[in-house]
């Protein structure tokens, strides 16, 4: 295709994704869902047929969405939930993976291989639809934390897996330990490229003092990173998370100017929300409906084998969860269970299968039903499944107290910004007392109605449970607070082990019987 006729198809894309989100809107549909069964006609218009690369969808997408994902996890929060996450990204990936080889292996006669490379396909998980809901209706921000985060590692441990695999297809022989150090290099190797990268990347960041210049550093460090790590053989897409983690919550929270880092974070939106609009319309485009209605028997099959995979891997260890953290509510479990979307990834990893592999049109079929039916299917089900869940707790009440704590974080950031330019010689110091002063007001008005809202007898407030979260949430924090300062002082020998361990049980146990947020 030529450079003419891109743009074409391009143009094409961009109004059809126009109109879906008019549409989508207005039908109350999600997003993505409306892109994919826009795709599925979208062939016959176009002269010459178009699809989806894997290798532009792994080499330039993935690391677009990683990065964008990784920038945006506040690492306070990922730590407050790392242990669902890495139980559900990690032992529950490899879990569920077994479980729907092992049910395509012995219910559609599949070998060994293509049942692990479509095991390993559709254990993936992908929560764009998730993260939309989110959006439109609010959710406890413990579990939407939990959602991001398994999905940041599990893209990750899924392109770590498919590898494995395809290393033992073509090598023909890897044994256990074999597997398991080879795991180990990949994933630590990654991780190191990652934290490398990453630190580099700061120094030179703090030295650019124009925003575009900023974000051309971070297109560089998203992509770079991951060429990097496939180029010294470990993952990419682990380098990629941990330096998108190592800029967003060191690079942007030091001496940045807010309109930098807005600068920085729109553009990173807008290119997350533009790769995720040409991905979900080319799988439209890459799906024919034929060839899937000739082994609609096996999709079927496929979709009950990775829901099957799905139950056996939440349930159980999400249930086995509260001997370590704070328990998992049951309703949190049905939703990771119904959420268990396929998208992007698992389209490009089944484009990405050997060309020598037996029977490699009629796997590529079989994921590309699948991820529909999961787009469509759960797609369309899902702002049901969390409102019927009653997920949602936001009362008038909270909505208040919100409002009060948005008026006091603009404030005290205006406040920020000018103690900045007056610093810098920009504002003259009488123009500068004047405008903080006007600020003074908004935010000594905000402190004191949210004074007495806190203050008031629980009876007395319509929604009280939304505030007594609230402040649970805040007691949250100061108590990890608490954890990462005794951490530190044993780790720079200040505080003995010894006094440092016994005072955080105590801080876990006080953690444990907080509510969930």
């Amino acid at each position: 295709m030529d450079v003419t006729e891109l743009v074409k198809v391009s143009i094409i894309l961009l109004l059809l994704a126009t109109c879906v989100a008019l549409l989508s809107r207005r039908l109350g549909i999600p997003y993505v869902t409306g892109l994919v069964l826009a795709g599925l006609p979208i062939t016959e218009l176009l002269s010459r047929p178009i699809g989806l690369n894997p290798t532009l969808v792994l080499n330039l997408f993935l690391p677009i969405l990683i990065f964008e994902a990784g920038i945006n996890t506040d690492v306070s929060r990922l730590r407050s939930t790392f242990k669902p996450i890495a139980l559900l990204a990690g032992p529950g990936a490899v879990l569920s993976s077994a479980i729907i080889a092992a049910l395509l292996k012995f219910g559609l006669g599949l070998d060994w291989i293509p049942a692990l490379f479509v095991g390993v396909i559709l254990a993936n998980t992908d929560t764009v639809s998730m993260i939309a809901v989110f959006k439109e209706i609010p959710v406890p921000s413990r579990l939407s934390t939990i959602v991001e985060g398994e999905t940041l590692f599990n893209d990750a441990a899924a392109l770590v897996s498919f590898n494995l695999i395809l290393q033992v297809y073509s090598t023909g022989s890897l044994t256990f330990l074999e597997g398991i150090q080879q795991l180990l290099f990949i994933s630590l190797g990654g991780c190191v490229v990652g934290l490398v990268l990453g630190y580099l990347s700061i120094p030179i960041f703090a030295r650019l003092d124009d925003a575009l210049s900023s974000l051309l550093l971070t297109v560089a460090v998203a992509l770079g990173t991951f060429q990097v790590g496939q180029f010294l053989g470990v993952s990419g897409a682990v380098a990629v998370v941990v330096a998108g983690l190592i800029f967003g919550n060191l690079g942007l929270s030091g001496n940045t100017s807010a309109s930098n880092r807005i600068t920085l974070l729109s553009f990173w939106e807008y290119a997350s929300f533009t790769v995720n609009t040409f991905i979900f319309l080319l799988i439209g485009v890459e799906i024919d409906l034929v060839t899937l209605w000739r082994t609609l028997p096996a999709i079927i099959f496929a979709v009950l084998a990775y829901q099957i995979g799905r139950v056996l891997t939440v349930y159980p260890l999400l249930a086995g969860i509260r001997l370590i953290d704070r328990p998992i509510p049951l309703r949190w479990q049905h939703l990771l269970f119904l959420g268990n979307i396929k998208g992007s990834l698992s389209m490009a990893l089944a484009l990405s299968l050997p060309p020598t592999l037996p029977g490699r049109d009629v796997l590529i079929a079989l994921v590309f039903g699948s991820v529909l039916v999961s787009l469509v299917g759960q797609g369309l089900s899902l702002p049901w499944v969390v409102k019927r869940l009653k997920l949602s707790k936001f009362s008038e009440a909270q909505q208040q107290v919100e409002e009060l704590q948005a008026q006091l974080m603009t404030g005290k950031a205006a406040q920020d910004e000018l103690d900045s330019l007056l610093k810098s010689g920009v504002l003259p110091k009488a123009v500068y007392e004047e405008m903080r002063s006007a600020y003074q007001v908004r935010i000594a008005s905000a402190e004191k109605t949210l004074r007495e809202l806190y203050n008031r007898r629980p009876d007395e407030v319509e929604g009280r449970s939304g505030k007594s979260s609230k402040l649970e949430a805040i007691r949250r924090r100061l108590l990890l607070a608490e954890k990462g300062a005794l951490n530190e002082a044993m780790r720079k020998r200040i505080l003995s082990e010894e006094i440092v361990r016994a005072r955080i049980q105590i801080l876990d146990e006080q953690l444990l019987k907080l509510e969930d947020d």
